[in-house]
């Protein structure tokens, strides 16, 4: 009996030993040599693995920097033009030049402006509640408030305003790696081109209804009425489906927009508005 269990144990050693020989011989025998810069480069970037970039982490993003020769499409968002000018100077590339983005929420709904029509007693969650109604207020465009935004943010750079219950960002947080925009169920946040000192000027409204109907859920909607556009020196605002957009590309800051717009839905951030312009006296009566 003892005999048959030692031979039972060698037995089970030498079908070990064996296994492990034919699997490290397989292993070698298809093993994929890794450019060992891949390595290098991970080290680099800056480690968030919040697929901004366009890849599930950094070291898919490593791997694409070394392997492919033209880079120029390739943008770490979170380490920004410093990261990639060093990637890209190990690597011997040219590097992508991209000017600085944030996060935009693009609503200006807060609690005074958006009358509550009714309660929502669901999860807390915006895309839960999209999926059931059109919120607790008549705007079907607005921020919901529920911070599905603020979950998913790696960087703390979005809350949730109590007082407004509007999602708001940070811009000296943000990294515009473009999480915030993927979890809004209603697509109102926007990465648009960070000015100096945080400087902004956009339309805060997504409804696409007509004037009366926006009027009626939010005294802050735009209602198309196409004033901004006809004082725009610079061609930056369009209208298109009752809504105003202006092109941060094209936007000089010049703020004339902010004045014309009868609802304030354009929105100013770290800027005063231009003064307004008095307007000229009534005309004498002909005598």
């Amino acid at each position: 009996m003892e005999n048959l269990l030692l031979i039972t144990i060698l037995t089970l050693c030498v079908l070990g030993v064996l296994a492990a020989v034919i699997l490290y011989f397989v292993a070698q025998k298809f093993k994929v040599e890794e450019d060992p810069r891949i390595d290098e480069v991970e080290k680099m970037l800056p480690g968030a693995n919040c697929g901004g970039c366009g890849f599930a982490g950094c070291r898919g993003m490593a791997d694409a920097l070394v392997k492919r020769e033209d880079i120029s499409e390739l943008f770490c968002p979170v380490g920004g033009g410093d990261v990639m000018k060093s990637c890209a100077a190990y690597l011997g590339k040219a590097a992508p030049e991209k000017e600085p983005q944030v996060a935009t929420v693009r609503c200006g709904g807060t609690c005074s402006k958006r009358t509550r029509t009714s309660r929502y007693d669901g999860a807390r969650s915006c895309a839960v509640s999209m999926g059931l109604y059109v919120g607790e207020t008549d705007c079907a465009f607005g921020c919901l408030g529920y911070g599905d935004c603020v979950a998913v943010c790696k960087f703390g750079a979005i809350r949730v305003n109590p007082e407004t219950q509007i999602a708001e960002v940070d811009p000296d947080k943000c990294t515009a790696c473009g999480a915030c925009v993927r979890a809004c169920p209603r697509h109102m946040i926007e990465i648009r081109k960070k000015w100096p000192k945080n400087r902004a000027v956009y339309v805060g409204c997504m409804s696409k209804e007509k004037g009366a109907v926006v009027m009626k859920a939010c005294k802050a909607g735009c209602i198309g009425c196409g004033k901004c556009v006809k004082v725009c020196p610079f061609g930056a605002i369009t209208i298109e489906g009752n809504l105003a957009y202006i092109d941060s590309q094209k936007c000089k800051l010049c703020r004339k927009c902010v004045n014309e717009c009868p609802t304030g839905a354009i929105k100013l951030e770290n800027m005063e508005p231009l003064p307004k312009e008095p307007k000229p006296a009534p005309a004498a009566p002909k005598q």
